[in-house]
């Protein structure tokens, strides 16, 4: 054991602004690519690589249920991790270029047979949601060892998050013009497939750089009350004792699910119903935007917005009231959506912005409750598996991704989805289904999950206090 005294002045120091700036530029990297698969990768699968609708819904399904088993496992590993450099930072180190080279090989697009592509996205795609969780997963689990403090945490969870969308707003904006631009002026499917790689080039690049950073600027200081690990066998019945753990994960799925429907679909709401085409590009510094990448980046700044609101608000009346009110009021606006005619331009883009407000200020609430639900694990039973908690949030996001792309492919091909035609009636139903109804389940359910979370601010408060007398006597 380390000079205790030395372990509680580090407890209680405080993060500078470049330390959460450093945080931040974690969860840039990780959204701009997360972003593109949310928004892009069901498209770019149908529309550019050639395959059917409900076997890319099979395809989410199946490797992101596999992928978020595989998260506790990275979240196990990472708490066993000594290094120099902490327990979870070293994989920010050695994974970023992995990172953005599999990304890219999930975009491309080799000439083979149909049943040589589904098995090429099967493999790259989950090689990139596997990355991902290594990354990922270490970089969330920072949260709960920068800082002991709850309101430096929710502090830093405001950083991430802004800076997340960030990262999503400048993907989303600039995207599909990188990738027209890369196409050239040539309308062939081999000039669009080359755009869209290349597009992911550049992303990618941006994503190496940003882990970089991000190691470089972060520091581990809360130390757990035993230093011996405890076997995995007790770390895994601890996290499943853990109620708290239980219900945020039930919301973070529903919320998941609420996103990933709304995202996925935007494309094709934007493609086949209001019919971008028809509508002159907005150009800016000769660069062309159409109407879709425009609502998507106008989200991710609304975003940013209700990040920027969750501190304050949670402060004034708490996490678990925040969350819920913003759910309801998102609950409320999806609903009136269906209505929208496809010539309600201005309306579409009002309510993407209160929608995307109120989803914004959910998700650094959702981390801040993780690294309580670590503190409230650690005062029962004495152990801290901070990466296993984390991984849950990772693997709730991951599987709620994986019901709702999954469900996005599926109900395609049952209204009756064809690919670069003209849909059907029943089909432009179902397409604005995807963004009223069908999230509106996913915030309803995320809402009675969270109604039932324990860890108010006050019993939080309590085991801070605890924990860090715990600490001294060690």
């Amino acid at each position: 054991m380390g000079n205790t005294a030395s372990k509680i002045v580090a407890d209680k120091e405080r993060i500078s602004l470049k330390e959460k700036i450093g945080y931040g530029f974690g969860d840039m990297a990780s959204s701009m690519f997360w972003k593109l698969f949310g928004s892009y990768l069901m498209i770019f699968y149908t529309d550019v690589f050639g395959l059917p609708a409900a076997v890319v819904g099979t395809m989410f399904l199946i490797t992101r249920v596999w992928d978020s088993a595989f998260d506790p496992i990275v979240g196990v590993v990472a708490d066993r991790t000594h290094s120099r450099w902490g327990k979870f930072r070293p994989y920010l180190l050695y994974l970023a270029v992995p990172f953005a080279l599999i990304g890219i090989l999930t975009f491309t697009t080799p000439a083979l047979s149909d049943t040589g592509k589904l098995i090429y996205a099967y493999v790259t795609y989950s090689l990139m949601m596997m990355v991902y969780s290594a990354i990922n997963v270490p970089y969330a689990s920072l949260l709960g060892v920068m800082s002991p403090d709850p309101k430096e945490r929710n502090t830093l969870s405001t950083y991430r998050m802004t800076f997340a969308y960030i990262g999503s707003f400048i993907a989303l904006l600039l995207f599909m013009p990188m990738a027209n631009l890369f196409a050239g002026s040539e309308a062939d499917a081999v000039h669009e497939q080359r755009g869209w790689m290349l597009a992911v080039v550049v992303i990618a690049v941006m994503c190496a750089v940003l882990f970089y950073f991000c190691f470089a600027l972060t520091r581990e200081r809360v130390k757990p009350i035993k230093e011996k690990q405890s076997p995995l066998k007790e770390d895994l019945k601890n996290l499943l004792g853990n109620g708290p753990w239980w219900i945020l994960l039930g919301a973070g799925v529903a919320a998941l699910v609420f996103n990933s429907i709304r995202d996925g679909a935007t494309v094709y709401y934007f493609k086949y119903f209001v019919v971008e085409a028809d509508y002159a590009t907005v150009s800016l510094f000769g660069v062309s935007f159409v109407l879709s990448g425009l609502y998507l980046a106008v989200g991710q700044a609304a975003n940013i917005v209700g990040v920027i609101l969750a501190a304050p608000l949670s402060n004034r009346i708490g996490k678990k009231m925040t969350y819920m009110g913003a759910m309801v009021i998102a609950t409320v606006l999806s609903i009136v959506f269906y209505w929208f005619d496809k010539d309600d331009i201005a309306l579409i883009f009002v309510f993407q912005i209160l929608i995307s407000v109120c989803a914004g200020s959910i998700f650094p609430l959702l981390w801040s409750m993780y690294a309580d639900c670590a503190d409230y694990s650690e005062l029962r039973t004495g152990n801290r598996a901070t990466g296993l908690i984390f991984s849950s949030s990772s693997m709730s996001q991951k599987f709620g991704w994986a019901i709702g792309s999954a469900l996005t492919g599926w109900l395609l091909a049952y209204f009756g989805f064809r690919a670069n035609e003209i849909q059907s009636e029943e089909a432009i139903h179902g397409i604005k289904m995807f963004l009223s109804f069908l999230p509106a389940v996913g915030t309803v359910l995320s809402v009675i999950f969270i109604s039932m979370y324990p860890l108010s601010e006050k019993k939080m408060k309590v085991i801070t206090e605890e924990l860090e007398a715990k600490r001294k006597q060690q």
